[in-house]
């Protein structure tokens, strides 16, 4: 019944057919995953073609995390049937020019966000994890690793500017250099939850997967003395089982963390923006330039630093036109905007005034 220390519930056993078996995928690399039930061995699976020919999407096909339903074929091979519900999803929009979402990881209890504490610390790139965690519906813990690069001072300077946009997520800080260093993780690192590890290259996270197992698991690398950056020693998505209980998802670093998430999430994320926005005398303000702006009151009185603000509208934008895209209502009253704009342009240049 190992399942169970990894979050398994009576309902998840329930929605699974008497002839297929409950299982957990522990790795997925394209159309190939690895199992974890409660048998002795992990197995080696693929999708039925009637789960590819059903699946929504790409972001519905199996992840890291997932619970589904297999068929074990033999000791060493099974079929996947089908993914149960989700509890949790962290995605983001996937590369290119479609609005196609990426899948990362599911059923996540809590979001571990690291940020080294060297030159790779940058409020702005928290802001946007902190968007996609609260879109997850996974709990946000933002993990400033390294810490004994810093010397006191410089330490609580960049813990009081994360608290400062962090919202409801707890921050701790913490290093590797000895295993008291993550000890601020331990009421995390708890029976039947499931954690995952987010961050860019270099931040240290395979170091503190080594850490919370007690052995060298997955393989590190020292990053650039010039901008503090790392290599992708994490090549793929890995749930791995904690000796304690509960599981631990490592990924690769993220160079480019483009956002999936509603303009519900930007504000929940940006909480006293949100606050301050109920002060507002319009409804509907942009905050820009209406009267009676609360949020712009703020800033005026500089209760609302500026450059938190600007990461907001940035971000909000950036919800926006994901929102857009993705709500075929919006894409066509978009698309129908623009038309009669263009339409008006036309007639003004067809009038005698410009002829």
């Amino acid at each position: 019944m190992q399942l169970e220390r990894l979050g398994a519930t009576p309902q998840l056993r329930a929605l699974t057919a008497p002839e297929l078996t409950l299982a957990r995928i522990t790795v997925s690399h394209r159309d190939l995953y690895r199992l974890l039930t409660d048998g002795p061995r992990e197995l080696d699976a693929e999708p039925s073609g009637s789960l590819w020919y059903n699946a929504a999407s790409r972001a519905a096909m199996p992840v890291v995390g997932d619970w589904v339903a297999a068929r074990v074929i033999n000791q060493e091979q099974a079929i996947v049937e089908a993914v149960l519900p989700r509890r949790t999803l962290f995605a983001r929009r996937a590369a290119g020019r479609r609005e196609d979402q990426q899948a990362i990881a599911a059923n996540v209890d809590t979001v571990l966000l690291v940020c080294g504490l060297d030159g790779d610390f940058n409020l702005r790139r928290m802001e946007r994890y902190l968007t996609l965690a609260v879109e997850s519906g996974a709990d946000p813990v933002i993990v400033l690793n390294k810490s004994d690069l810093c010397d006191p001072a410089t330490l609580d300077a960049r813990l009081a500017a994360t608290r400062s946009i962090a919202g409801k997520a707890a921050v701790v800080a913490v290093h590797t250099l000895t295993a008291d260093g993550i000890q601020a993780l331990q009421p995390w690192l708890t029976e039947f939850r499931t954690l995952a590890l987010l961050g860019s290259s270099g931040v240290g996270k395979s170091t503190l997967v080594n850490l919370i197992l007690g052995e060298e698991r997955l393989r590190t690398a020292e990053v650039r003395e010039s901008d503090s950056r790392g290599r992708h020693t994490t090549t793929h998505r890995e749930l791995i089982p904690l000796p304690g209980g509960g599981a631990l998802i490592d990924t690769p670093g993220m160079r480019e963390l483009q956002l999936w998430a509603t303009g519900d999430s930007v504000d929940r994320a940006f909480d006293e923006i949100g606050e301050l926005a109920a002060g507002c005398r319009f409804r509907d303000c942009t905050h820009l330039s209406e009267h009676g702006c609360a949020v712009q009151a703020a800033l005026a009185a500089g209760t609302l630093p500026p450059d938190r603000f600007a990461s907001y509208t940035k971000l909000r934008r950036e919800a926006r036109h994901h929102e857009t895209l993705t709500n075929p209502l919006a894409a066509f009253e978009q698309k129908r905007k623009w038309k009669n704009m263009h339409k008006a342009i036309r007639d003004i240049y067809k009038s005698p005034k410009h002829r």
